[in-house]
């Protein structure tokens, strides 16, 4: 039977990186139109939205190409640019931006939509509409010194901790998002929608990855996939793979790279599913965030 390796290893690879390719020739295109935008009035906002997007695309595009697995340190390629912790220092500032870009734009429809916020409201049900946005950003922030002690040490807790952590945060704005959705297609007239598009089509993009991503996370990921193996490593005698600590963990970390290409070494269809998955859907996502989601105003 022929390896995976020279089947459909090699095809997959290039569909990525030539989906990255054109992801990051629009990234481009929507960072040169949206920086001789005249919209004076948003243009700090627009800005910062085309930064945190241009960083992401352009660390996913890097990704596409040097594909990596932090636990077994398996690599693409046999460069030190396909270095597990050179790329999980690069996912640091994606993962970040990606966060951004998300709490940004709840917080701007807060700001631009009416209804939303209720200046009565306290307690609980004031902290979904103004603090999950920035419990969101501070959960991802958090996630990133977790991965990388996985990444160095090898202790799957670690990694489990992280994913923990994503979940959590995609929960905890789920309510807000929805509650978005729900108020921003309540406008039926057609200056309002038109108004509107930018954060109509935010809010059902966000709508269902948010719920799709809980499940997911909350229903297989965390309890079937991350959980059982993280525990499962520390009681065992010889852990597998083996624990690493100090200087010469964090110098194999950058340094060695395990090569291989055959799929089944990665995690077969699911790994396949995932990593697709994430270096093209959520490139889209942010590819919309990046057009700086906000209430258009009216033409006359």
């Amino acid at each position: 039977m022929p390896s995976t390796e020279w089947t459909w290893a090699w095809p997959w690879w290039w569909s990525l990186v030539i989906i990255n390719i054109i992801n990051f020739t629009l990234c481009i295109i929507i960072f040169v139109r949206s920086a001789k935008s005249g919209d004076t009035e948003n243009r700090r906002y627009l800005r910062t939205m085309r930064i945190l997007g241009l960083i992401f695309c352009a660390v996913s595009a890097y990704r596409s190409v040097f594909v990596s697995r932090y636990l077994t340190q398996l690599a693409w390629f046999d460069t030190v640019l396909n270095s597990t912790l050179l790329i999980r220092s690069f996912a640091l500032f994606a993962e970040l931006c990606f966060a951004g870009l998300i709490a940004l734009c709840l917080l701007r429809f807060n700001r631009d939509i009416p209804g939303i916020l209720n200046e009565k409201e306290s307690g609980f049900p004031r902290f979904l509409k103004t603090g999950t946005p920035r419990f969101f950003f501070i959960c991802i922030f958090a996630a990133q010194f977790f991965v990388f002690s996985g990444v160095i040490t090898k202790i799957r807790v670690f990694f489990a901790i992280e994913e923990t952590l994503w979940g959590l945060a995609f929960l905890s704005i789920t309510p807000l998002v929805l509650m978005q959705l729900r108020k921003v297609f309540s406008f039926k007239d057609e200056s309002s929608r038109k108004e509107l598009v930018l954060f109509r089509a935010f809010t059902v993009v966000m709508a269902v990855f948010c719920v799709g991503y809980v499940i997911y996370s909350l229903g297989y990921h965390l309890p079937i996939e991350y959980w059982p193996s993280a525990i499962a490593q520390l009681q065992m005698e010889v852990p597998e793979p083996a624990i690493r600590l100090g200087a010469g963990a964090v110098r194999d970390a950058f340094f060695i790279v395990n090569v291989t290409r055959d799929l089944s070494a990665w995690g077969g269809i699911g790994f396949v599913i995932w990593h697709t998955g994430y270096f093209s859907v959520c490139v889209w996502m942010v590819l919309l965030f990046m057009s700086g989601p906000r209430r258009l105003k009216a033409r006359v």
